[in-house]
């Protein structure tokens, strides 16, 4: 435990400096929150998922709850956003709690297709409410922050990486204690973690309540940074898979594994939709620019990021199941 929270502040102190070197650059400062954010949500997921072994396909439902619950306090009565992001967490958890008596009762791709629909229960709802904007969404405007610069990108940074720290901390922190064997138990194997007196459905619950509350700070923190939030930008499948993606990726079930994976995809996003890859090759002579293959990857290759991700994740599942962390961990060993 030593090991690892020494990890955690050496991470903390690198990371709380790094603005000081980035300068005034919005455009990577803006990937640097996006990757602590995705980190943070896939590190959320990693409690239910990796740890439980739940594999919950509705994670966007929880995001998107705490923006629009924040954004919606913030247009009509500001209460102020410490405030706005406690109701978000209060919501969460409500419908983390009627997933939960829902979904808990299934298991396999039976539990994995209940979560998907009660995400899309939520989705419709959204779509379709008057209070929430329904498919124009909702604009923070003219909304007094108090101190909060917003012209400045460090106070989103820091609450960003403030969230990502406190749930690496509290996962290696479950993780030793009498909850987080619970847990493990249940994801290796649910019958006999039974036979042994431990409550299948208090724990799981426990663990997707947990879960939700973190991703819903999330969606609070990322409401009020961009302003605007719609249900395709937090509501929609697409981010459910990709927080699930990111685990997967940079390690299930590990505590750095969430953050590795947000790293590499969020980087590898950017790359595809600026097209950084095609010019790279066309720059490096692989590839002509006037060629079919040149104007493919000019044409399609900004779009593909989804696309890459699927076959990142399948080539994972087949070489690297315990994903890239679990690799370098294999030759640790070795």
């Amino acid at each position: 435990m030593t090991r690892t929270l020494a990890a955690i502040a050496l991470f903390t102190a690198a990371a709380a400096v790094l603005p000081l070197f980035l300068g005034d650059n919005p455009y990577v400062a803006d990937i640097i929150i996006t990757m602590l954010m995705m980190a943070s949500l896939a590190s959320a997921w990693n409690i239910v998922g990796g740890y439980a072994g739940q594999f919950s396909f509705g994670h966007a439902a929880y995001f998107g709850a705490g923006a629009y619950t924040t954004s919606i306090l913030l247009t009509t009565g500001n209460p102020g956003i410490p405030l706005c992001v406690a109701a978000g967490v209060a919501v969460s958890c409500v419908i983390a709690l009627l997933t939960g008596a829902i979904v808990f009762r299934l298991r396999g791709h039976y539990f994995a297709l209940a979560s998907i629909a009660v995400a899309e229960i939520v989705r419709l709802t959204a779509l379709n409410l008057d209070i929430t904007g329904g498919a124009q969404g909702i604009l923070v405007t003219d909304v007094s922050f108090g101190a909060l610069d917003m012209n400045s990108k460090n106070p989103f940074y820091y609450a960003m990486l403030f969230l990502l720290v406190f749930t690496l901390c509290l996962s290696a922190w479950l993780r030793r204690t009498r909850a987080g064997f619970y847990l493990l138990a249940i994801r290796e194997d649910q019958d006999a973690a039974a036979s042994l007196g431990i409550n299948l459905y208090l724990w799981k619950n426990m663990a997707l309540l947990l879960s939700a509350a973190l991703a819903s700070v999330a969606g609070s923190i990322y409401a009020v940074y961009i302003r605007f939030i719609d249900t395709s930008a937090v509501l929609s499948l697409r981010l459910s898979i990709e927080i699930i993606l990111t685990t997967i990726i940079g390690g299930i079930g590990t505590l750095w594994g969430p953050v590795l994976g947000a790293t590499l995809l969020v980087s590898l996003a950017e790359a595809l939709r600026s097209n950084m890859i095609g010019a790279f090759l066309v720059n490096a002579g692989a590839v002509s620019e006037g060629s079919a293959i040149g104007k493919f990857l000019n044409n399609n290759l900004a779009h593909a990021h989804v696309l890459v991700y699927g076959i990142i994740t399948v080539l994972c599942i087949l070489n690297l199941p315990k994903g890239i962390l679990g690799m370098f961990r294999r030759k640790g060993s070795a």
